[in-house]
Formats: structure tokens, sequence, C-alpha cells
């Protein structure tokens, strides 16, 4: 106790005050976030349990000549049906994060420049993504999920994708869908045999014919996007996709006060189109 009461200055009585002189209130303007991100994941309408999960990370490193934003955003969707759902997509988002955080950005926290990692990101991502891939394997035989990642450096992003949690990038031009679907009716939909709108209600719209936790020959997509200022990054489950419109997408993200605020204005929108899955939604947006 004799330690806290010094600590307080209650042995002596001491209870002087320092003149606010002496801590001025800083006057420069407070500068805007440069990754502003905002999430949310919602159990839907429908489902007795949420098999989604997500992961967000962000940090500004201080690299001359000027600071690098750096983001990890991950979004994995427990398959429906399959043995342990949630579990596999929680696991799957941690062993990824993690070989992310090791392989590429403990590098540039211990580099002088700005080579953040010594092997190409793309092959770092599939790394992550295979080992996501044998450890939900390993938990149980029939675990599945759907896992993509993104890695924010700068004006770059890096994505690992498998199944059809999406990925959309919308700037001034518009938005682009920058993953493609390893579905049943999305490859129905590339050999024209149907339409997108009879994919929308064809009975095997869910079937996956690639995700985590279903074999050991996993092929990962990876893709590269440049990020222009004032735009934004989306990763979302098809719990939303299916739900909300493009046009509802670009309205809401360009009509909201925040990314959080986008977010939450777009789950309840799912919501109240039925809500038929879980819903999940990481969007940033790109300050600097």
């Amino acid at each position: 106790m004799r330690f806290w009461r010094r600590l307080f200055d209650r042995e002596t009585g001491d209870k002087t005050t320092h003149p606010p002189s002496e801590y001025p209130i800083p006057t420069h303007p407070q500068m805007e976030d440069p990754l502003d991100i905002g999430q949310r994941s919602d159990i839907g309408k429908t489902r007795r349990a949420n098999e989604d999960s997500y992961l967000t990370l962000k940090s500004v490193i201080g690299i001359e000549p000027e600071p690098i934003p750096v983001g990890i955003l991950i979004v994995a969707d427990g398959m429906g049906g399959h043995e342990k759902g949630k579990e596999a997509s929680a696991l799957a988002t941690r062993v990824a994060s993690g070989v992310i955080v090791r392989e590429a950005l403990l590098p540039l926290l211990t580099s002088l420049s700005s080579d953040f990692a010594s092997r190409p990101v793309h092959e770092i991502l599939t790394e992550a993504t295979a080992a996501a891939n044998q450890a939900v394997s390993d938990m149980a035989s029939d675990a599945g999920t759907t896992l993509t990642s993104a890695l924010v450096v700068g004006h770059s992003v890096y994505v690992a994708h498998v199944g059809d949690t999406r990925v959309y990038y919308l700037d001034g031009s518009g938005l682009h869908q920058i993953t493609q679907d390893h579905s049943l009716v999305n490859r129905l939909v590339e050999l024209g045999q149907i339409s997108a709108r009879e994919a929308q209600e064809h009975p095997q719209r869910n079937f996956l014919y690639r995700a985590i936790g279903q074999g050991n020959d996993l092929k990962v997509d990876t893709h590269f996007q440049h990020l222009a200022a004032d735009s934004y990054l989306i990763l979302c489950s098809d719990g939303l996709w299916n739900s909300v419109s493009e046009e509802e997408m670009v309205q809401t993200i360009r009509s909201s006060d925040s990314p959080q605020v986008a977010c939450n204005r777009l789950i309840d929108m799912a919501n109240e189109h039925g809500g038929s899955d879980n819903i999940t939604l990481v969007l940033a947006r790109i300050n600097y």
C-alpha cells in the first residue's frame, strides 16, 4: 500500500496541481486516419449460429521519406452444413494472419528500408493460405471455410483468395470485383450455360468447388491492386453480396460519414432484404 500512496502523493498529502499552461492543448487539427477501417459481422435472420470470422490489423510505420500505412484484412466464411464451420473459419483466420505477420510485417519492422519482405508478397500470402488449409484439414475431416486475405502496404494491396468471399475495389471510376467466386454457379456463368440472374436462384448456388480444408492440392488465387487516394477496399462474405446489389453498395458507402457507418448500414440492409445467411463486411477507406 505504501507504494500506491507514494505514487498518488497520499502519504505527504501533496495535492498540488500543475498550472494549465504547463500542458498546452495542441492547436493543430487532428490528422485523418490514413487507413480508416470499418468492420462488422452479423448472424443474419435465418441461421442458428454465425460461422463467419474476420480480422483487421493496421499500423503506420515511420520510415523515411514518409510513413507507410500497413493493414491486414481477412474474412473467412465457415461452410454451412460442414462440421465445425465456425471453428474452421476462426482457425484459418488466425493461422493465415500469423504467417503474414511473421513473414511480411516483422521484416518491415526490423528493416531500415521499405523492403518489407525478402520474398514475393504473393508467395507469402499463398503460404499463409496453405498453412490455414493444413490446419483446418488437421482439425476435422469435414471442416471447411472460405478464406480471403488482403495485405495493404502503402498504395498497394495484395490479395490471396479461396472460396466465394469477395474483394471489391471502389474508386472514382466505379466498383470493381477483383476476385472470382470458386462456386459451381459462377463457373456455369463463365461457361455461358446460365445467366447471372439464373445463378442467383440456382439450387446449388452455395456449392463451392474450392475451399480451405477440403484437400491438400489447393490452388490459391492471388491479385494485386494499386490503391488511389479516396478509394475503398471491400471484403465481404456472400451473406452481403447475395442480398445487397452493387448499386446499393456503392450508394451506401459514398453517402456514409465513415466506413463503420457504411458497414452498419449495409449489414442492416442485408437483414432487411431477408438476412438468409451470416453477413460479414470489412471496409477500408484509403485516406492518403
